[in-house]
């Protein structure tokens, strides 16, 4: 302990402050010249972190440019700390402060947990522990000028670990614990460079942009700004020479059900003849209500499509109104002609008349071949509810399930006034999807880029088998959809059994059946991926939610939603209510409650109460559309975190489409719902100053034990569970299940 006085000397009443951005964390020293007791310290400001990651091969080069701002009046000194990736093999270091190269020392992690830990008692503040398991830089930083701007970089290498042919790539940025404000701008790049084709690129962290140069060279951009980033980011790459590329991964702790990730890919390059060629039906709405500014938008994003028809496709423009006008009579080649005539034909289009859904599906499906391989798709743009002919929608779904065959139907609802019950139905039971565009956003890029996404089918029809004696499960998404050149399927799922066994993908390329196998490790326990799980009840909970929405709500799915959304921290307002309602109806404990400042907020329960009602009941409007996104976000969620912060989102949306509510209920909700977090695995509820785990509910007989935050016994408590060491991070006043025990951690 005797080095830290060296280098940290910290005022014990209020003069302790850190700035943190993302992976470092600067404490601040006490100003020698100021008067004790005379000064008290406003925290660094984080102007912006960028972050540039060159991998080649399997060797990584992070190089991290940061920006922070000292508001203070006086000059301050500081320590500037740097928890190391873990697992990062690092052969390569430098870094610049001010223009100028610094000597950092490296220490090794045991002599990094006693720094961890002093900084935690003397700051009270436990949110280092997470990183007690990890090397760690150190760096005096002289002067800090006052109102002045200190600009870092870092530069590190290391060799990235392989496991069953993912490589896979962890940046530290989990911010939230440390920034007094939020970060103004984060960005990440990673350039891949290898030597074999690269097949899978999947972030299980973040949204992120993904751009293939070539086979073998690809982009992975992630940028956002004013955030308070509380995720690691995580990329994971695969190389392989087939035409689609299957590498899956899975997770098991105790002895029930695994989990599973599975990612198919097929790359950037594909040869033309592995290219399938597909039929398209464009059907627009033209009716009355499309008149301006929605059918302007949609008929520049009809001839984006059009002009981006592949050489060998074929396709139809349908549009509709009273009643329903095909352009062509039949699919016709896309040659140049043909779309010049599209070309004419959509520029002439005028807004009148009714909406004759049912007769423009119909013809739309009724063009497509008897006998063909290729894909047919049907792209659907509408912004109102069937007016004119046949306008009963289980007919109009009757007719679509009749005669819709193998066709895939994508449906754009326009605006708010649609029936989202319709068109969910209509993709659900065609393996697509819907989307929706508010009334703010733009037409023609959500459309242009879906269909540059399906613009090159490889694999149509896929299924997924699994050999030996594993058994899956609830998979999602199923049936799976067809597979895109530059795209890639993202499934999780349930799986009993274990051992050695092949994971198949089969589909058809032009009319040939073709299989791509991995062959895995399904283990009797695997924990180091544990963001699957939660992927897996994202999903889960998306489909729930929707067949509620459409199809009724009864006890078992309601059940079943809130133990997900309680267990995975999948808290939305409307997920909120159905938590607090069941643990009423259960009779726990208050003090054991997930969300007790909701459970005795009455007005906000019954007003949520009748908002949930007219949820599930009515199929047009804004609260139906912003519902029908929010259940979308979790059903087709590329990665966790970012779909429940979008379906969270959106269901806040849909409680104020809902219509009036008493005075502050909208925001007081919306405030009860960030009072949870999801760390390594385990949900935690904030209840006034105490934090406690969601697993704790599940156990009133378990053995308590109180420990007092900042004691030796706390310390000691924390060594001895360090894969529970993110838990523990989470605050002062904790409660943790462990072992059969409840471990309550109290100032």
């Amino acid at each position: 302990m005797g080095c830290m006085k060296t280098w940290i000397q910290i005022l014990t009443f209020f003069a302790i402050t850190s700035a943190a951005f993302a992976d470092g964390l600067i404490v601040i020293h006490t100003p020698t010249h100021v008067p004790h007791g005379h000064y008290a310290f406003a925290p660094l400001e984080v102007v912006y972190h960028h972050v540039n990651v060159r991998i080649d091969g399997q060797v990584a080069t992070t190089a991290i440019d940061q920006e922070f701002y000292n508001p203070n009046p006086h000059r301050l000194e500081g320590t500037y700390i740097f928890p190391v990736p873990k697992g990062a093999q690092i052969n390569k270091f430098s870094m610049e402060i001010g223009g100028r190269q610094v000597e950092a020392e490296l220490l090794s992690a045991d002599k990094a947990r006693r720094i961890y830990e002093d900084i935690v008692r003397t700051m009270r503040d436990p949110a280092l522990l997470e990183y007690a398991g990890r090397d760690l830089f150190k760096v005096r930083i002289f002067p800090i000028e006052p109102h002045s701007r200190k600009h870092i970089t870092l530069s590190y290498s290391q060799v990235l670990r392989a496991d069953s042919g993912l490589v896979s790539y962890v940046y530290p940025l989990n911010t939230e614990k440390f920034s007094a404000a939020p970060i103004k701008t984060v960005s990440v790049k990673v350039e891949l460079a290898v030597k074999r084709p690269l097949k899978t690129i999947y972030s299980p962290s973040h949204n992120v942009e993904i751009r293939r140069h070539d086979s073998r060279h690809a982009t992975v951009g992630f940028e956002s700004r004013n955030v308070r980033p509380d995720t690691d980011f995580q990329v994971v790459f695969s190389t392989e020479d087939a035409d689609v590329g299957v590498n899956l991964m899975t997770y098991r702790n105790g002895d029930g059900d695994g989990y599973f990730l599975l990612l198919a890919s097929p790359g950037a390059e594909i040869k033309s003849n592995r290219i399938v060629p597909k039929d398209v039906a464009f059907v627009l709405d033209t009716s009355g209500s499309m008149a301006g500014r929605k059918l302007a938008q949609a008929k520049k994003a009809l001839q984006f499509c059009v002009e981006n028809l592949n050489d060998n496709d074929r396709f139809e423009l349908i549009r509709f109104s009273t009643e329903a006008e095909p352009l062509f009579d039949k699919l016709v080649k896309a040659s140049e002609e043909n779309r010049q005539r599209a070309a004419d034909f959509i520029k002439g289009l005028k807004p009148i008349g009714g909406t004759a859904i049912e007769e423009a599906l119909r013809k739309a499906l009724e063009l497509r071949p008897d006998r063909s391989d290729r894909p047919y798709v049907v792209i659907f743009l509408t912004d109102g509810q069937p007016t004119v002919g046949v306008t009963d929608e289980k007919q109009i779904l009757s007719n679509v399930r009749r005669i819709g065959g193998q066709t895939r139907v994508f449906c754009f609802g326009i605006g708010t006034d649609v029936n989202t019950h319709l068109l969910d139905d209509i993709t659900d039971t065609t393996r697509a999807f819907s989307q929706y565009v508010l009334p703010d956003e733009d037409i023609e890029l959500k459309v242009s880029s879906f269909f540059t996404k399906i613009k090159e089918p490889v694999l149509a029809n896929p299924k997924l088998h699994f050999g030996g004696d594993i058994r899956p499960g609830k998979i999602y998404p199923s049936p799976l959809p067809d597979l895109f050149k530059g795209e890639q399927l993202v499934v999780v799922g349930r799986y009993s059994g274990h051992g050695h066994a092949a994971v198949t993908i089969e589909g058809t390329v032009n009319g040939v059946m073709k299989k791509f196998t991995d062959e895995v490790e399904f283990p009797s326990r695997d924990t180091e991926h544990d963001f699957i799980p939660r992927l897996w009840a994202t999903r889960r909970i998306g489909f729930l939610l929707d067949e509620i929405r459409l199809h009724g709500e009864n006890r078992e799915l309601r059940d079943e939603v809130t133990d997900l959304a309680r267990n995975y921290g999948v808290v939305t307002p409307y997920t909120a209510y159905l938590i607090v309602e069941d643990e009423s109806r259960r009779n726990v404990p208050v003090f054991a409650r997930s969300l007790q400042g909701f459970d005795s907020d009455r007005e906000a329960r019954d007003a949520m109460g009748r908002k949930w009602t007219r949820l599930n009941m009515e199929k047009a409007g804004g609260q139906a559309v912003s519902g029908s996104r929010s259940s979308s976000a979790f059903r087709l969620a590329p990665n966790a975190s970012e779909a429940v912060a979008v379906g969270k989102m959106e269901a806040q949306q849909s409680v104020v489409a809902a219509g009036p509510a008493p005075a502050g209920m909208t925001a007081r909700v919306a405030q009860y719902t960030q009072q949870q977090r999801f760390v390594r695995g385990r949900a935690f509820f904030q209840n006034g100053s105490q934090w406690i785990d969601s697993n704790v509910q599940a156990m009133p007989n378990a053995r308590r034990v109180q420990v007092k935050f900042n004691s030796q016994d706390y310390f000691d408590l924390v060594a001895k569970h360090p894969h529970a060491l993110a838990w523990f991070a989470v605050g002062r006043n904790v409660q943790v299940a462990l072992d059969n025990t409840v471990y309550e951690v109290t100032e």
